[in-house]
């Protein structure tokens, strides 16, 4: 009977799933104490709206708070039936334009365009700021201040000069989720490019290396982690961005309008849908990253 080397493919691979599924375990735990926790929670957060409607005089159609609480036609957390229901309707069919499915498919790729504009800038910077100290000096309090102006104040302002120069539609709110995402690549990816042990740079200067030799041999190798980590931070960083500049500039789709479109309208079980809907194009975006960085990085050892 023969057995498999402890570096082998072979071995590797109930390893690989053993890790999986112990990662899963917590995950779901906390996804069975979520939803035990929902129906108390949303019981709560009902029964002061439903007490007040009833001690108005409004004909709920029920006569106690407790029972009004999961039929409130706005409230504070949606019952299960409300939520299916809202799921319902704003999913099928999934290809229409005031779907959320169509919706979250036009916000993520905005996302995606403003992340990929993001990692080249990003990567642009950290290059100057690890090889130019003078540089760092002179640019890094500027980097860290342009990330505390306020994006609800600063996305209109970039659509209308973006507007001057014939830049609408898709464009703008990628170039402001970009705006948000550059700084964490920036750092992060400047962090990973000064990681190499000096040993290892002295090494490099013992064979001749030039200095593009020890860029692409070794800073940007040692790099990679630091920059899928970033990235990841990155990502849902765009998606807030991506998100706020449809609210806050003139959009047709995505689903910061259809938030805009639902909070007018004081329905609260839609923006409840939307922020579901949210949620999982963030995961989405992180896994995605997650499993290019496995794709790059398959010299890492596993962990």
């Amino acid at each position: 009977m023969t057995t498999a080397a402890p570096d082998s493919p072979l071995a590797a691979a109930p390893a690989s799933r053993s890790r999986r599924a112990s990662n899963a375990g917590p995950m779901l735990a906390v996804a069975a104490l979520a939803l035990l926790l929902y129906w108390p929670v949303m019981l709560l957060a009902n029964r002061g709206v439903a007490q007040r409607a009833l001690d108005s005089g409004a004909d709920l159609g029920c006569k106690t708070a407790l029972a009004c609480a999961t039929q409130l036609r706005n409230p504070v957390i949606p019952a299960p039936g409300q939520f299916l229901e809202g799921f319902r309707a704003l999913t099928i069919p999934p290809t229409a334009p005031t779907s959320a499915p169509y919706n979250m498919l036009v916000t993520g790729g905005e996302t995606l365009l403003g992340l990929s504009l993001a990692s080249l800038l990003g990567l642009i910077l950290a290059t100057l700021l690890v090889r130019s100290r003078s540089f760092e000096r002179a640019t890094l309090p500027w980097l860290i201040a342009s990330q505390t102006v306020p994006i609800v104040a600063i996305a209109p302002m970039l659509a209308v000069l973006l507007g001057q120069y014939g830049v609408q539609g898709f464009l703008p709110k990628a170039i402001i989720a970009a705006y948000i995402a550059f700084f964490p690549v920036a750092i992060g990816m400047a962090q990973g490019l000064r990681s190499p042990d000096p040993l290892q740079l002295d090494l490099m200067r013992t064979y001749r290396a030039s200095p593009g030799q020890v860029f692409g041999l070794l800073r940007l190798p040692a790099s990679l982690p630091y920059l899928f980590t970033s990235l990841k931070v990155a990502a849902t960083a765009a998606l807030v961005g991506s998100i706020v500049a449809e609210i806050s500039t003139i959009s047709f789709s995505g689903l910061g309008k259809m938030l805009a479109e639902n909070s007018r309208a004081s329905d609260t079980v839609a923006l409840w849908v939307i922020m579901v809907y949210s949620a999982v194009l963030g995961i989405a975006l992180v896994a995605l990253i997650g499993w290019l960085e496995k794709g790059v990085t398959r010299w890492r050892p596993a962990r």
